[in-house]
């Protein structure tokens, strides 16, 4: 698979281990975007000439493959949206304005990305809610029974953690979220590119991801909705295309999904994010699912035996990613030298400060993998931190 990558022709000593934050693309999603714009590029929705017409059609496939790589039973429950970032915004907005009401508790856990908790702190200071939080253990699991109640309107959970991997137990979660009439969002951006998503059976009433880290084109992801609460909440932009008429005091609102679309839609990145999908169901998500595991579980067992490192979460379900510390080691030096040998990993905050916290840090590192990677990657990583690590000690210990 790594040579369908061409960013590995251009770099063939690169050893990138970052796809958690986000995936390089393949040939085929390349090709997809350069004959679009070549060929078929026009406006969609709008024109009868026979390039809008092509680039409509094309658009509504594109919406009918996410429909079908998340099980949805309808692609109106598909809306195009700038990223899992804009996705949870608009959820986030869209069900303060139609739903929440002071008093109603938002239901968030201790290990989400920003992006899954500063949008319900904003919607619980806009509509006076209350904000609670399902914990996690020293493991990196949520003890999430008994935390959906009564006063439970909305649960925000991640389907995978992107520091611990944590993989968390949506339809379980659903199950009791359905028994209080609560609404379960999920944050899908770590899970969607590596595993199996059937939103029927998850039970979920909408989840997001991004195509960016389906190794598809950046700027554009996906929300899904159950029909039904879609029809009845509230738009958050006006403009062209969410619209069936509009008058000088009034407008009536397009059906779901364009009534949450407006403007000129991402029509050449919705093209490239199908090409992508289609990639992944070719490779299929089970394969990929077994590769990035077996690969996580390799490097654990390679890291574990470093003395002073330490890996965040241990939970029995995890994807494939392994986030850690190195005593008497700040993050930025090894990634930067990592970096100086063409390695490529994250490091910082990881865009979760609070769960960082709770495990006493501010910042960490953390390896992630993907279709591309192998198990020469992941030995080259490890050789390579045995070399640096030394070098922080001494760095420790010497005068200046």
């Amino acid at each position: 698979m790594r040579e369908e990558f061409p960013i590995f022709r251009n770099h063939p000593n690169l050893c990138y281990l970052d796809s958690a934050a986000t995936a390089h693309k393949p040939d085929a999603v390349i090709h997809a975007l350069k004959e679009f714009y070549e060929k078929d590029y026009g406006t969609v929705h709008r024109a009868i000439y026979r390039q809008s017409l092509r680039a409509t059609e094309k658009y509504a496939e594109a919406r009918e493959k996410v429909r079908s790589f998340l099980n949805a039973s309808s692609s109106q429950e598909i809306i195009f949206t700038k990223g899992t970032t804009d996705s949870l915004n608009i959820v986030a907005t869209s069900l303060t304005k139609t739903f929440l009401k002071p008093g109603d508790e938002i239901l968030v856990s201790e290990m989400e990305h920003h992006s899954n908790l500063v949008p319900w702190q904003m919607a619980a200071k806009e509509c006076g809610a209350t904000l609670s939080f399902i914990p996690m253990n020293e493991q990196g699991v949520l003890e999430w029974e008994g935390k959906i109640t009564s006063k439970t309107k909305i649960v925000a959970v991640a389907h995978m953690s992107n520091v611990t991997g944590t993989m968390n137990p949506i339809a379980p979660i659903s199950q009791e979220a359905k028994k209080v009439g609560a609404f379960l969002v999920v944050d899908g951006a770590q899970a969607a590119p590596h595993m199996p998503v059937d939103v029927q059976k998850l039970g979920c009433d909408f989840y997001a991801f991004s195509s960016h880290k389906c190794y598809g084109p950046t700027g554009i992801g996906v929300l899904f909705g159950k029909k039904e609460l879609l029809e009845v909440m509230t738009p958050i932009q006006g403009g062209g295309d969410m619209i069936l008429r509009v008058d000088l005091m009034e407008t009536t609102y397009a059906p779901p999904p364009l009534r949450f679309e407006a403007g000129t839609p991402l029509i050449a990145q919705a093209i490239g994010f199908k090409a992508a999908l289609d990639w992944i169901d070719n490779v299929t998500r089970s394969h990929l699912y077994a590769h990035t595991h077996a690969l996580r579980t390799y490097t654990e067992e390679k890291l574990n035996e470093i003395p002073g490192l330490h890996i965040l979460g241990q939970a029995p379900e995890k994807g494939g990613l392994i986030t850690f510390t190195v005593d008497g080691a700040h993050p930025l030096d090894i990634a930067t030298l990592l970096d100086a040998e063409e390695i490529a990993i994250r490091s910082g905050h990881l865009c979760a400060q609070p769960l960082l916290r709770k495990f006493g840090l501010e910042s960490a590192l953390r390896v992630s993998f993907a279709a591309y990677n192998t198990e020469a990657d992941a030995e080259r990583f490890v050789k390579a931190l045995k070399r640096i690590i030394p070098l922080m000690s001494r760095k420790k210990n010497s005068v200046y």
